[in-house]
């Protein structure tokens, strides 16, 4: 499947917006991904994340994590895919954990997976999760990277979309200039 036929699902389930939009990590945006409107829908989850799983699979990962919310379909998909188990951070504290009994082997191969990678705040919160619960990140998938390719995360990287779309810092967003109201659709409040 080509990029331009995974957009135009993303298109067909209205889950890609334009408009003026405060992203998770406080940038502004005049595009939005909202994933969250393809994977309600099982059998295009499935077909989606059993791509990205595909794009993966040399890496031999043994656990697949994600931060939640917005990852956990993605990470129980890909899992689902390679045969091996799924599991999710979540902020505690501020801090991304894992919990709910979730554990880690030492040195254990994980590969972290989200739905959208902007800036990579999320997923590198991820694998530190992984890492101080004693895994090992053997690399990272995204269904949509909307940083162009840019987000250096220090493992292999694979995605199913590569976008470049612009970001604007707050203080210098045009769309705030020209009055036009910013919405935050996302599913963490940046505080």
């Amino acid at each position: 499947m080509t990029e331009a036929e995974i957009l135009q699902i993303f298109r067909q389930h209205s889950a890609l917006l334009e408009g003026h939009f405060i992203l998770s990590s406080g940038l502004h945006s005049d595009r939005y991904i909202q994933c969250a409107l393809v994977l309600q829908h099982p059998r295009v989850a499935e077909q989606l994340c059993s791509l990205l799983a595909n794009k993966l699979r040399d890496l031999r990962p043994a656990v697949v994590a994600a931060p939640a919310l917005g990852g956990v379909i993605v990470s129980h998909e890909v899992a689902r895919a390679l045969g091996v188990r799924a599991l999710f951070t979540e902020r505690q504290d501020g801090v991304m954990t894992l919990r709910r009994g979730f554990s880690l082997a030492a040195g254990e191969p994980t590969l972290v997976v989200e739905d959208v990678i902007t800036t990579g705040g999320s997923t590198r919160d991820t694998m530190a999760a992984v890492e101080q619960a004693g895994g090992k990140v053997v690399g990272v998938g995204a269904l949509i990277d909307r940083s162009g390719g840019k987000a250096d995360l220090g493992v292999p990287k694979a995605a199913l979309v590569t976008l470049e779309v612009r970001n604007y810092d707050p203080a210098e967003c045009p769309l705030c200039k020209s009055g036009i109201l910013a919405v935050k659709p996302g599913s963490r409040a940046k505080k």
